[in-house]
């Protein structure tokens, strides 16, 4: 399985993810891409990317980031990629029948709000609860879509973090942007084998969920290289699917 997040494409880029991906015409079984697929959300960059990924011999799934909502255009950019065969999982998931055996992958972009004692609450203004509401949906759909996966394989596909770890080499301040411990709690009760994410250009590439789900932030920049490769167990069971754990709700 490849993976990769952040690849920002540009109209007039040079994109070498498809003569990459073609040096492993047998070992590939899926590329999952983990969100800002463009650099500002134009049809014209989705147009490009889609050109790299036609023709690919693995499905192809994935879940949009933050840069490509930019020019408002984000459903244009759905149906550029769509048209040569890429699935986008938005609290949604996909089962896939593979050699080796079943594999799940359920999908949202997610959202901001931080972690756990310094997270943002439901409390006071509106706009601060329509904030904290993303975040709390975004989970809430994540772990429906997990839940549902009949698969004994169930990986997490996001663009946010879901964990403190993998942001480690960012700015602190920045951390309450980048991700939401929310996700790492959907991640865990839907019963996901393994989580992948972005968004994060200068975090870390490993970490863990509450419960020791590994957790991988696949940003370009912070693997260094197309993607990286990952060979799954997928005769390790998913943990059963647990309720959904509430919202924040104190208030400071």
């Amino acid at each position: 399985m490849a993976a990769v997040g952040d690849l920002h494409v540009k109209q007039d880029g040079d994109n070498r993810l498809q003569a990459h991906l073609r040096e492993y015409p047998e070992e590939i079984d899926l590329l999952l891409l983990a969100g800002d697929l463009t650099y500002r959300g134009t049809p014209a960059e989705a147009r490009r990317l889609a050109q790299d990924l036609a023709g690919l011999p693995c499905p192809v799934l994935a879940v949009l980031g933050n840069h490509d909502f930019h020019e408002d255009q984000s459903e244009v950019v759905i149906e550029e990629l769509e048209a040569v065969g890429v699935r986008f999982l938005e609290g949604a998931g996909q089962v896939l029948q593979l050699a080796a055996g079943r594999i799940g992958v359920a999908g949202v972009k997610g959202w901001c709000g931080g972690f756990e004692g310094t997270c943002a609450t439901p409390f006071g203004e509106p706009e601060m609860k329509e904030f904290v509401d993303i975040s709390v949906r975004s989970a809430q759909s994540l772990w429906q879509a997990l839940a549902a996966l009949d698969a004994s394989y169930k990986i997490a596909l996001l663009h946010y973090s879901p964990i403190r770890a993998t942001l480690a080499g960012e700015p602190p301040e920045l951390w309450p942007f980048l991700g939401s411990y929310l996700l790492g709690d959907a991640a865990d009760g839907g019963g996901a084998s393994l989580v992948l994410h972005g968004h994060a250009h200068y975090g870390s590439f490993s970490g863990a969920t509450a419960k020791g789900t590994p957790v991988h932030n696949v940003a370009a920049s912070v693997l260094g290289r197309p993607f990286h490769v990952f060979e799954v167990d997928l005769s390790r069971a998913a943990e059963p699917a647990a309720e959904p754990t509430s919202a924040p709700t104190e208030g400071r």
